[in-house]
């Protein structure tokens, strides 16, 4: 069992359906444990939004997610997904989920989950253990993906990261959609092996792919 920290978290919780956001605010509130939401909304609205990153992000992947959507929420903080199925938690693992619950945990343990995942824990469920070890892989069919296998626009998304642009502003420059551009990000990651943007930022400039 973990045992929560007494610190108060800032809390995002990311959910497409409302009445999943409101429900676990619920079963939120009725724990004693000391924490503030600072953000409740979808991804999109959450992802436009401006304000200090939270602590932790609680990411609600609904009753199925499918590749085109496993986006995992980009608000500056380590991500705990509640999915309904080992394969949504294959796919939120893929996209950086740094924990894996199913959608019908008790709350005393996302409580735990929570303060495990922004102290910089991994967390999964014991009937996702399996999936710890065996994460979805984004490779192509003809091989593994690298480096090498940057595509140009992937290229140009890599050289805006690492002048330290977000997401929003890749879109901006780059005259595409938010979601697009998030697209990219995470390809860019996924081909870099890395998680986190500064990881990749690092990697590519080892690479010799950026100049820093």
């Amino acid at each position: 069992m973990l045992d929560a920290p007494p610190s108060s978290l800032r809390l995002a919780l990311v959910a497409e359906d409302p009445l999943a956001r409101g429900a676990l605010a619920r079963a939120l509130s009725d724990q004693s444990e000391g924490w503030t939401v600072v953000a409740a909304g979808t991804q999109v609205e959450l992802e436009g939004a401006r304000g200090a990153p939270p602590d932790v992000v609680l990411w609600d992947t609904g009753l199925r997610l499918t590749e085109g959507a496993a986006l995992a929420p980009d608000l500056g903080a380590p991500v705990l997904a509640l999915v309904a199925d080992e394969a949504a938690g294959e796919l939120a693992l893929g996209e950086g989920a740094r924990g894996l619950l199913f959608r019908d945990v008790a709350p005393g343990m996302l409580v735990a989950a929570l303060h495990a995942v922004a102290r910089g824990l991994t967390v999964f469920e014991t009937g996702l253990s399996h999936v710890r070890a065996a994460p979805r892989s984004t490779a192509p069919s003809g091989g593994a993906p690298g480096p090498d296998t940057l595509t140009p626009r992937e290229r140009e998304v890599l050289g805006l990261l690492a002048e330290g642009l977000s997401n929003k502003a890749i879109a901006d420059r780059l005259a595409i959609s938010d979601h697009t551009a998030k697209f990219h990000v995470n390809a860019v990651l996924a081909k870099l092996g890395v998680q986190r943007r500064t990881e990749a930022v690092v990697r590519a400039a080892r690479l010799g792919l950026v100049t820093l």
